[in-house]
């Protein structure tokens, strides 16, 4: 994924922070529906709105350095 499109996702993501949460084992941002992290299987989350806000902003303004599952594939 582009930069350009990493910062547009971050931009939906910030718009609409409560239907996210923010794994505080990894730091990725998933739905709100999920009970735990499909990229660290952690489960433990912080869904305060400020926090998904500005987790989304921060990773939307660099590219990815992480490993995601579909990475593995």
């Amino acid at each position: 994924m582009s930069l350009e499109e990493r910062a547009r996702k971050a931009q939906e993501i910030a718009a609409h922070a409560d239907r996210y949460k923010v794994c505080e084992g990894c730091e990725s941002i998933v739905a709100a529906r999920v009970v735990d992290c499909p990229n660290c299987h952690g489960y433990r989350f912080d869904d305060a709105a400020e926090r998904v806000i500005t987790q989304a902003l921060s990773l939307g303004s660099r590219e990815q350095t992480s490993v995601v599952a579909d990475d593995l594939r």
